[in-house]
């Protein structure tokens, strides 16, 4: 295959991908909206609430690695359709364990929907699988396919009114008739990705490797670990992925719960979480054009001093709605600046036999964070209310900075 028939395939990459992403999207309000009030209202106890967050993340981690091998082995819509028709699974098990009351079903169904929000990630890394190493569209072609998902994801938590009327009309469990969008959604997007993408973009940069005598891919957790070791920024944007998510699903998976405390109903509380969603998505163009021209480790900075300003907000507004949304909508451009710029910073860093192998422990490592940050935000709030759980935020936030400063000053000794 010529440069002129590669640079073809990737642009029909780049395009189904977006496809897939608006589709996969409406899963996303459904999944820690109302699955943190499904978990309080089925555990009998609100500090429940953040399971929903852990465990749908836990999830993500857990079929990070197998899908990203699997993406390894059989291609990208392999990968990516396999991970849909886990979401789809998620969403049946969701309705059933409302159905009959049953909590720990309920976090079953929680994890195998993580399997859609790791072939959402997985994705992001797809856009850029035939991108060459002197490329300079990689924050490009990378945020457009992480912008996809902004409609989807927006329109998804608008639909909880919709959906509660249907599931009605069906005789679903209360809050539960959203997840039939799910189930349609994520069917939809895997149909996409198991037909468009054809030829397979990484089959075909697996090739090409070949042909210009590339190593063998390697595939293992340890290899992964020494790689990072051998390109420490590229460490440097694993944990910047990890920590940057770990804030956002912490203070994101507890405004639900805290606006429902406030008296607020499911309008209010999806339409502020489709203004967060927005944050995190409809921008990712601008900051993936500014990783490419001004350099992805400052926009990597840039997103963490969005952040500061995002729990300010938020934190300290915490009594009012629209200090609580403003709040919310910056914690989402926070995600996006730094989420974006280090992907492409790690896509762009790694040799083209270790990207695979690393994307997955990268994904892995993003929602272990997640879950770990959903897991603890549910006792921080009901410790130190709304505001302690933002200021608790500040310290991923700090780790990123400190981190940031130390991989910036091994690069002026070596240079």
């Amino acid at each position: 295959m010529n440069e002129k028939e590669v640079n073809i395939l990737q642009r029909r990459t780049v395009r189904v991908l977006t496809g897939g992403q608006i589709l996969g999207g409406f899963a996303l309000g459904s999944t820690l909206s109302i699955g943190s009030l499904l978990a309080a209202s089925l555990s009998g106890s609100p500090a429940w609430a953040g399971s929903a967050a852990t465990f749908s993340t836990l999830g993500a981690a857990t079929w990070a690695i197998p899908l990203a091998r699997l993406a390894n082995s059989h291609g990208r819509k392999v990968s990516l359709a396999a991970g849909a028709a886990l979401a789809i699974f998620g969403a049946i098990f969701v309705i059933t364990a409302a159905a009959i009351g049953f909590f720990p079903l309920l976090l079953l169904a929680l994890f195998m929907l993580g399997g859609g929000s790791a072939a959402g990630l997985q994705a992001r890394f797809a856009a850029v699988d035939l991108d060459s190493a002197s490329s300079r569209s990689t924050g490009r072609d990378l945020a457009t396919v992480v912008w996809a998902t902004t409609i989807g994801a927006v329109i998804g938590p608008n639909l909880f009114g919709p959906g509660e009327f249907v599931g009605r009309l069906l005789g679903l469990p209360q809050m539960t008739g959203p997840f039939l969008f799910t189930i349609v959604a994520q069917f939809s997007a895997a149909a996409v990705f198991w037909f468009g993408l054809r030829p397979d973009p990484l089959l075909v940069a697996k090739d090409l490797n070949k042909a210009k005598g590339g190593l063998k891919p390697k595939v293992s957790i340890q290899t992964a670990f020494a790689t990072l070791r051998a390109y420490p920024t590229a460490a440097f944007a694993v944990v910047s992925i990890a920590l940057s998510h770990m804030v956002m699903v912490a203070v994101m998976s507890m405004t639900p719960l805290h606006m429902h405390h406030l008296g607020y109903d499911l309008v209010v509380v999806g339409f502020t979480i489709s203004l967060h969603i927005a944050g995190m998505y409809a921008f990712s163009p601008i900051f993936g054009w500014l990783s490419d021209r001004f350099g992805k480790i400052r926009i990597v900075l840039l997103g963490q001093l969005i952040y500061v300003a995002a729990l300010a907000t938020a934190g300290f507004g915490q009594d009012d709605r629209t200090l609580v949304t403003l709040g919310l909508f910056l914690l989402g451009l926070g995600w996006s600046a730094s989420t974006v710029s280090s992907s492409a910073l790690l896509a762009k860093t790694l040799p083209a036999e270790e990207k695979t192998n690393v994307q997955g422990l990268s994904d892995t490592s993003m929602n272990l964070a997640g879950a770990l940050g959903g897991a603890v935000s549910g006792s921080i709030l009901a410790s130190v209310a709304f505001l302690g759980l933002n200021a608790a935020a500040f310290i991923p936030v700090s780790l990123i900075l400190i981190f940031s400063g130390v991989v910036r000053l091994r690069s002026n000794q070596r240079s």
